[in-house]
């Protein structure tokens, strides 16, 4: 991941708050609800209902609260394939009704579903790896699979989501200048602050000719040269 601020803005409603610290670091505050298993089959006593080797949990938000995902990092219990839903809202379509979209399909968690090979590991899935942009998020919807009969349950621990953080390219070179006082602290426009940087530029230029310049000519004087010739007794000395 990238180097992340202390703070992040997410929407609440359509209003900017601020997202802390702990949100970055220790994932974004969300509610993992108990699997649902999925049967088939009648209730009675002639047709015994059957699990279908599926669950679904979903991963609720704050109320009002959408987010920009980075990662989505949890622990395997015995799943062998994990699918990732988004309920969210298209870019630009802040008034319509949030749709829901496949973000991952199928994604194997166990090497065989009928040994332990990856049972209880833990797995990090990551916003590149989904076909969706998971952006402007309010829940998040897990199907889990586990097509072996060895395994009586299955589902999936510790879920975390964490944001995503935009990056500040500039802020490193901006406040390096700004500690050689070549740029002004408070500029009034941005053509000022480019002019400003630039005017910096140039004297960082013309001082380093300058250093350049005048170590080449100390270059060129013989440590014991005096007058084109060389004294012979501070040869002897040294």
């Amino acid at each position: 991941m990238v180097q992340s601020r202390a703070t992040q803005q997410t929407r609440t409603g359509g209003d900017q708050v601020e997202m802390s610290a702990d949100d970055v670091t220790k994932g974004v505050a969300c509610t993992p609800k108990p699997p649902v298993f999925l049967h088939f089959g009648g209730g009675d006593s002639k047709t015994r209902a059957r699990c279908s080797g599926v669950c679904v949990m979903d991963v609720a938000l704050p109320p009002g609260t959408t987010v920009n995902i980075e990662t989505i990092t949890f622990k395997n219990f015995y799943t062998a394939l994990l699918s990732v839903r988004l309920q969210r809202r298209s870019p630009g379509q802040e008034g319509v009704a949030a749709k829901w979209c496949t973000a991952l399909r199928d994604r194997p968690l166990m090497n065989n579903p009928h040994t332990e090979a990856g049972a209880q590991d833990y797995y990090t899935i990551d916003r590149k790896q989904m076909q969706v942009e998971p952006d402007d998020v309010s829940c998040v919807r897990l199907i889990l699979k586990q097509p072996s009969s060895a395994w009586l349950t299955f589902s999936l621990e510790d879920v975390r989501i964490f944001p995503r953080v935009q990056p500040e390219p500039d802020k490193e070179l901006s406040d390096w200048l700004l500690a050689l006082n070549l740029v002004d602290r408070q500029p009034q426009t941005q053509a000022d602050a480019s002019a400003s940087v630039s005017c910096g530029l140039q004297q960082m230029w013309a001082l380093s000719q300058v250093m350049q310049s005048s170590q080449s000519h100390a270059a060129s004087v013989g440590r014991f040269d005096v007058d084109g010739c060389y004294d012979i007794h501070l040869l002897f000395l040294t």
